[in-house]
């Protein structure tokens, strides 16, 4: 396999969750299974096989390379991909695109859709992706998969299998829709981002930003320019009812050591050992 970006890997829960992620270098995740991605700051090789693409927000490093994942699926003669991004980040990245056309001197074949807050996007007949906002410096949006999942009417309980089977057949509706958020991707974002999408907060694995850990960095610059501090997750720990919170995009001013360090002693037991700094 080529290999173009340190990628870090780790499965839970039946999903693979492939990336990089640091603040200001370059930002990219891959859910297989679900085949996702999320943000392009940098296009892995081995990741130009998966069609579809939600990014968060239009700061380079989480949109560089968008031409280079259009034009390699091209390249190698895959179906052009589908885009979906802030509606307001469309036009521009579409331009983007162009220029790279004339310069590449290929076509840049994709569908780029806009998405409002709230927006929702089918991927397929068992999960559906759902756009929230987020607290960035720019527009910029989280998201949240869900799994459709279908379950017998109170109504219907009781009843033997034959029964549920003939009421079936008949035409009777006799299940309803639940939806179970499996992942979350809150991109970069200060506290509101996931205090005002309280899903955040329930998702099986939430992948979020951690960008600053060092107590002496003041927490008011630092939610101002649309991040967050490990403080921020010490004073919510109670609120987290996540299986995996995966924490990533941290400043490159710290060494991993130091982030190790700065984060145990912030946060003791790591959200009893459900977090997992991507470093």
């Amino acid at each position: 396999m080529v290999e173009n970006v340190p990628l870090i890997s780790h499965h839970h829960d039946g999903l693979t969750i492939e990336g990089y992620s640091r603040a200001a270098v370059q930002t990219c995740w891959r859910v297989n299974e679900l085949k996702l991605l999320f943000d392009v700051g940098a296009q892995p090789w081995d990741f130009m096989g998966t069609p579809t693409l939600f990014i968060t927000h239009a700061h380079l490093d989480h949109i560089a390379a968008l031409p280079s994942y259009v034009s390699r699926r091209r390249m190698m003669k895959m179906e052009p991909p589908v885009v979906y991004l802030p509606d307001s980040a469309v036009d521009e990245a579409w331009g983007m695109l162009q220029c790279f056309r004339r310069l590449d001197r290929g076509p840049m074949p994709c569908e780029l859709v806009g998405l409002m807050p709230g927006d929702q996007i089918e991927c397929g007949r068992e999960y559906l992706v759902e756009a929230v906002p987020t607290r960035h410096t720019i527009t910029s949006l989280g998201f949240i998969v869900y799994q459709r999942r279908h379950k017998l009417k109170s109504e219907f309980t009781h009843l033997s299998g034959p029964e549920i089977r003939d009421l079936k057949l008949a035409g009777t509706e006799i299940s309803t829709e639940i939806r179970v958020p499996v992942l979350g991707y809150t991109g970069d974002t200060s506290p509101p981002g996931l205090d005002n999408n309280p899903e955040f907060y329930q998702c099986k694995t939430l992948i979020t930003e951690m960008t600053f850990v060092a107590p002496e960095h003041r927490k008011e610059k630092i939610h101002k320019h649309g991040h967050m501090h490990v403080d921020d997750y010490r004073s919510r720990k109670d609120r987290f009812e996540n299986e995996l919170v995966i924490a990533g995009h941290l400043s490159t001013r710290y060494h991993d050591r130091q982030v190790k360090t700065m984060v145990e002693r912030a946060l003791p037991g790591m959200l009893d050992g459900r977090m997992k700094l991507w470093i």
